[in-house]
Formats: C-alpha cells, structure tokens, sequence
C-alpha cells in the first residue's frame, strides 16, 4: 500500500459496503415478481393462483392450474425519483461540504419468467421453475454529493433460480415446495478524502465488487373452504451469502468479505369469489428484517474486522387488498391498494444508501384474453414513500461529519405480462 494512502483506507471501510435500496418493496426486497399482480399491488398473490407466477408466490397454487403447459413472461419498468434536501450537514474538516446530489433514481427494468407443467392430465403433481431477481436496485447521487463519503452509486442483483413441485393432496387442499438458487451480485461506491493530502482537499472514488450464490427453500400450502373462498400460506426461508470481493481505491486493493443473511418472509392471503364476476384479495406478510442488524466486513487475508456498520432493521410488515371484476368474457379488470412498513425505523440508521421509509400503493390493471390459450395482463402502480430524515455520523467519531437532511421518493411501475398455455 502507498504511504500516501495510509490515512485513506480507515475512513473509506466506514461507509463502502452497504447495500442498495429496494424501488418499491420494503428495504431492498423487489415486489415485482411478475407482471400481472402489479395491477392489483400484489394483494393476496399467494392465493391468486392465476398463471405460472404463482410459483413464487405460491408454489401450490400450480394445482389450480389447467393440465398442461403455462408459461408466463413478465416485464416490470420501475420508474423512481429520489431526492436529497439538506437541514444541516457538518463538512469534514476543510473539504467542501457539497451539494444535495441531484436525482439519485432513475429506470430499472424488472423482468421475471415463470414454466409450470403437470404431470399427465389427470396427475395431482405439478413441476415448474421460476427465474426472477427478487431483491435489488440501482442508487446514484452526483461524486460532489453531501453524503459522498458513506455512499455514491450502489447496484445490488440478486437473481433467484427456483425449481418448484406441487402436490394436490385432495380437493381442497394442495402442497408445494421450491429450492432457491440466488446468484448476488453488488457494486457499491464512494468518495473517500484522502487526509494524507491536508490541505489540499481531494477525494477519490472507493469502490466494493463481491458476489457469491447462496440456496434457500420456499413453502405453500392452499387450502379450499368453498368453491368461492381459498387460502394460501407461504414461507420463504433466509439466504446465507458470504460476498468475497475487493475493496478498491487508486493505489489500493484490499480482499474483503461481509457475511449477509437475505432475510425470510411468510404470507397469509385470501381469495374470496364475491358473485360470479367480482374478486376480492388480500394479504398479510412479515419479512424478517431483523437478520441483518449490522453489516460486518472483514479481510480475506487476515480475518480482521474491517468495518461494523449498524443498520438497525427491524422485522416489517405489508398489507394488501385488492379487486378483480371480470368486466366480459374476455377482459378483466384489477386495482389494488398496500401499505409497505419499511425496517428503517429512525433517522440515525438510515443511510444515503438506503433511504428507506413506509409507502402505500395505488395500483390499476387488466387482463385481456387474445386467444382461447393466450392472455396478456397490464398494469400501473405509483407508490407514495413518506418522508425520511436521515441524521447520521459518517465516520466513527460524530465531531468529523454528520449527515442531516430529507428524501422525497416517489415511484411508477408500468407491467405488462404474456401467457400461454399449451
């Protein structure tokens, strides 16, 4: 390492490996694993059962499927604003405080793939594989930015492989179960002062690239009370990761590691027939954010802890009711309303990063047959974020620089899924 560095490294392990916010599920989860429930906010997916999608929600609900083929592909264009105010940042000691950062959202397209399949047209078992990216999005605020230094640009991916079965025990009650195959991948970035350089203020990008696979489980259960009215149960476990990469700076390389716990959920959700056209739906669902209280880096080559950066999660909650009216034949219409509890409860432990708070969802779609085995599904949803403080120390000692300000975020998501079955 080049002496001159010696002072730089301390302060860019501070603030460098954190991960990204979700768009629009709570924390950095993506809700938009298909295309079809976006019309109606993803309001009781679990018990929808409606096409091949139900293999994430719901891996059960493929008994309630038609024999055959079901293939489904979806696209999700989410379109997100995100905002910084400052209300009183300090500057680190004679480097310019900055300026609020510019738009730090932007696009993120969010596509999914769902095949289920029975096995022979009477066979009570299904087999299906879904392939979608269920946490991560993309941050990017301006390298002249008031918070620079706890964080930049971050883009996180985890995309899940998951081969599924269902079992229809009897005529009111079906199994499934799925193995999760999660390929994360992360770039995270920020400025660093080099201090070694006092007075001459300069900053130099630091950057942190790691990916590893990790494997979870899924479980589904639904249960028919009457023709009109059914309930899924859905269990999602953790997934262990540990994410071996570099933490880089110009003239600097160190080998790092931080051992991440993606965390588990479970859902109840309703399906009740209301007459022979109008469909109600809803939801509840934890997901334990509470896995993952602090983000603990350490050297690949000594074993040293090289940075313990608290986050503070706590476990979340969502909420969903939704309407399905089959207007003709041919043509169904959806909407749909969520409240999103995020796991940032406070302003200390929320970050640049991840400036996270509860959001509610309006959403409206539709379902239009175009053949007797093909259908498409669009929809819109906007998601209204409540506001979020942050006021949080950058560094180890508060006196160098605390970061306090507002985000306003707001966010579009534009679907639009294809169907078929053979």
């Amino acid at each position: 390492m080049q002496p001159s560095r010696l002072l730089l490294t301390p302060l860019l392990l501070t603030g460098t490996l954190f991960l990204a916010n979700g768009a629009v599920a709570a924390g950095f989860a993506l809700q938009n694993q298909n295309g079809a429930g976006n019309g109606y906010a993803y309001a009781g997916a679990a018990a929808a059962a409606q096409d091949a999608s139900t293999i994430y929600f719901n891996p059960a609900g493929m008994t309630y499927l038609a024999p055959g083929h079901h293939v489904s592909g979806a696209g999700n264009l989410l379109i997100r604003s995100l905002r910084f105010k400052d209300t009183g940042s300090n500057p680190f000691l004679s480097y310019p405080l900055g300026d609020n950062g510019g738009q730090a959202g932007g696009l993120s397209p969010v596509p999914s793939f769902y095949w289920s399949m029975s096995l022979g047209s009477g066979s009570a078992f299904r087999l299906g594989l879904g392939v979608s990216p269920t946490f991560g999005d993309s941050t990017e605020w301006s390298k002249t930015f008031i918070g620079r230094y706890q964080g930049r640009y971050s883009e996180v991916l985890a995309i899940n492989f998951n081969p599924s079965f269902a079992w229809q025990l009897n005529e009111d009650v079906s199994i499934g179960a799925g193995l999760n195959i999660v390929k994360f991948d992360a770039d995270l970035r920020s400025m660093a002062p080099v201090t070694s350089l006092l007075p001459l203020p300069v900053d130099v990008e630091t950057k942190v690239k790691g990916n590893d696979v990790g494997f979870g489980y899924n479980l589904g259960v639904m249960f028919r009370f009457s023709p009109s009215t059914r309930m899924g149960l859905t269990y999602r476990s953790t997934v262990d990761l540990k994410v071996d990469g570099n933490l880089s700076a110009p003239g600097t390389v160190i080998p790092a590691s931080v051992a991440l716990e993606l965390p588990n959920s479970a859902s109840l959700a309703i399906s009740h027939m209301m007459s022979d056209r109008l469909r109600l739906l809803a939801d509840l669902t934890w997901t334990g954010w509470g896995h993952i209280p602090a983000l603990i880096t350490t050297s690949r080559t000594s074993g040293a802890i090289l940075a313990n950066e608290r986050l503070g999660f706590e476990d979340s909650f969502r909420v969903g009711l939704g309407m399905q009216y089959q207007y003709t034949d041919r043509l169904r219409l959806h909407t749909g309303f969520a409240y999103d509890q995020s796991p940032v409860r406070n302003a200390r432990d929320r970050t640049v990063r991840l400036p996270d708070s509860d959001r509610f969802w309006l959403a409206v779609g539709l379902n239009q047959k175009i053949g007797e085995r093909t259908s498409i599904d669009v929809g819109y949803s906007h998601v209204f974020f409540k506001g979020a403080e942050i006021d949080r120390p950058t560094f180890p000692n508060p006196l160098l620089q605390v970061v306090r300000g507002s985000f306003n975020t707001g966010a579009h998501i534009i679907s639009f899924q294809l169907n078929h079955h053979f």
